[in-house]
C-alpha cells in the first residue's frame, strides 16, 4: 500500500479506515476464510434461509460467483443449502452451527481494533472526533449495499 498522505485530513481518515479494514481481514484470514466468505457467513448468520440472489446483491457479485462461494463453504461444513417447498430450483442457504461458531467474536474483535485505533485519544477528544464526524456525515448520502 502506498504511504498515506499525512497532510490531507481525508488521507488521515483513509489511513484509519485502512487500519480497521486490515484488522478485519487479519481476523477473517486467521479463520482461513476469504473476505467474501466471511461476509457471506456473517450475512447468513443474521439472515438464515437467504436465497443466493440476496447474497449476490449484498456481496455485489454475480450469481455464479455466489454459487462457487457457497460450494466452498458447503464443502467445509459451514453452510448448507436446503430445497424449500419441493422446488429444486428454490434453495435457501443457512449457516451451520460450525459456520456461526467460526465467525462468532467478529464484533468483539472489531470493537477491540477500534479501541486500539482510538487509544491515543482521551474521552473528551473521542467525543469531539465523534461530533465532528457526525457533522460531516450528516451532509453525505447514506451508504448502501445495493
Amino acid at each position: 500500500m502506498e504511504a498515506p498522505n499525512l497532510t490531507s485530513t481525508l488521507g488521515l481518515v483513509r489511513w484509519v479506515m485502512w487500519a480497521q479494514r486490515k484488522a478485519a481481514e487479519d481476523w477473517i484470514r486467521d479463520r482461513e476464510l476469504s473476505h467474501e466468505q466471511g461476509f457471506a457467513l456473517g450475512y447468513l448468520a443474521q439472515n438464515p434461509g437467504a436465497i443466493q440472489r440476496d447474497i449476490a446483491r449484498m456481496t455485489r457479485t454475480s450469481a455464479a460467483s455466489v454459487s462457487s462461494l457457497m460450494q466452498g463453504l458447503e464443502r467445509r461444513g459451514l453452510v448448507e443449502r436446503r430445497t424449500e417447498g419441493g422446488n429444486e430450483r428454490s434453495k435457501r442457504v443457512y449457516a451451520t452451527p460450525a459456520g456461526v461458531e467460526l465467525i462468532s467474536g467478529f464484533d468483539t474483535a472489531m470493537a477491540a481494533a477500534d479501541e486500539t485505533i482510538l487509544a491515543p485519544l482521551d474521552q473528551a477528544e473521542r467525543t469531539t472526533l465523534h461530533a465532528l464526524l457526525t457533522k460531516i456525515t450528516a451532509e453525505l448520502p447514506q451508504p448502501t449495499r445495493s
